[in-house]
């Protein structure tokens, strides 16, 4: 596979790290290719797996044993083993040993009580791919695959998209236990993926999947803690107009959320395609406030009488996204009701047309690099 070098930087303070981050985006990669010295434990290895589950107590034993101190420990995979946290706790505090700890699910280490998270170590997530790490992006292999690593270098992304929707299955929700009822489960989660990109209404979601509002709820609760998927929260502060009260739901991936709703890859032109579109704007947005300490909220921005703009930066940015190559004056009307809720930074719509523009009231109209490039360049901050 193609060396990409990723924007998370994980050594340039002191401070313990757990990153977390879906299967297969890569956290293994970049904690060893940032540390190649450094003491390494895998615990989706059944040997190493045993040994501390068995005497948790061991890592402790093992690492005092260590003759250089200087570089930090990697766990890998500490969602399978939350009990070693204590153990990490009592080396942090004792030797000041650094610790990069990676998982790819926040509710195991909830359910063992990881106090570690506020104190002691820096939370930071790991996302696929970005335009910026990307020097061959393609916008059409972007919307019809996947930004996974392994699925953008693969021969076969179709196929892998499949393994990799049925190993998230079988290993995330089965083997770790986070459900009961797989079967329930699979039919909401094909469901939900339907949903992708839209407001969460658990009752509908329920009634399609033949299971309870409640547990819809539990569920969605599952999807978010093993961070195949987001909530979107609606822009309130609107000055004449109420706003919706439901957030939306976004999988991580445009291509995992296809492939479980059991679509087929999306021609340009369809409805499909502007939803991968405004999909793949989320994921650039989501990552970019992530990697670049930007605490700016993301949201959307939707009223009751279905006046709506995509995503809403902080209380600055409106940003709506098109997959027209030539822009007409109604697509612009959800940035021009929005100017009359609040005074805005920038009016920003993202599309296809071949080069940017100003309308004549000040709505900026980019092409999809071009935005994300500005993005990447801090434009906007």
């Amino acid at each position: 596979m193609k060396r990409i070098k990723r924007i998370l930087e994980l050594g340039n303070h002191h401070k313990s790290v757990l990153l977390l981050g879906p299967r297969q985006t890569g956290k293994s990669t970049l904690i060893r290719e940032a540390f190649p010295k450094a003491c390494h434990y895998n615990l989706m290895e059944t040997d190493t797996f045993f040994r501390f589950q068995q005497d948790p107590s061991r890592l402790r034993q093992e690492i005092r044993a260590l003759k250089n101190h200087d570089e930090p420990v990697l766990i890998d995979g500490i969602q399978k083993l939350p009990i070693l946290l204590d153990e990490v706790q009592v080396l942090i505090d004792s030797l000041g040993i650094r610790f990069i700890l990676t998982g790819s699910s926040a509710r195991k280490l909830k359910a063992g009580g990881a106090n570690l998270l506020g104190r002691r170590a820096r939370p930071k997530q790991l996302f696929p791919f970005v335009w910026k790490e990307l020097p061959d992006f393609s916008l059409e292999r972007a919307i019809k695959g996947s930004l996974i690593p392994p699925m953008w270098f693969s021969d076969d992304c179709e196929a892998d998209l499949h393994a990799y929707c049925g190993l998230y299955l079988k290993e995330e929700i089965q083997a770790e236990s986070l459900v009961r009822g797989l079967d329930a489960f699979s039919r909401f989660l094909a469901i939900a993926a339907l949903s992708n990109g839209q407001e969460l209404n658990y009752e509908n979601i329920g009634r399609d999947s033949a299971v309870p509002a409640r547990t819809v709820r539990e569920y969605v609760s599952v999807l978010t803690d093993t961070l195949i998927a987001t909530s979107l929260p609606p822009w309130k502060q609107g000055r004449k107009r109420k706003a919706t009260s439901r957030s939306k739901l976004y999988f991580f991936d445009g291509g995992v959320a296809r492939v479980l709703a059991g679509k087929k890859p999306p021609q340009e032109g369809s409805a499909e395609w502007g939803q991968a579109l405004e999909q793949l704007v989320f994921q650039e947005l989501r990552a970019y406030l992530s990697y670049m300490s930007d605490y700016r909220p993301l949201s959307y921005w939707r009223t009751h009488d279905n006046r709506e703009v995509d995503f809403i930066l902080g209380d600055e940015l409106a940003i709506e996204v098109k997959a027209s190559r030539m822009v007409p004056e109604r697509e612009l009307k959800g940035l021009r009701d929005l100017a009359e809720e609040h005074p805005w930074k920038a009016r920003i719509l993202v599309c296809r047309e071949p080069r940017a523009r100003m309308s004549d009231d000040g709505i900026l109209i980019l092409p999809v690099e071009e935005f994300f490039e500005r993005l990447w360049q801090g434009e906007w901050t």
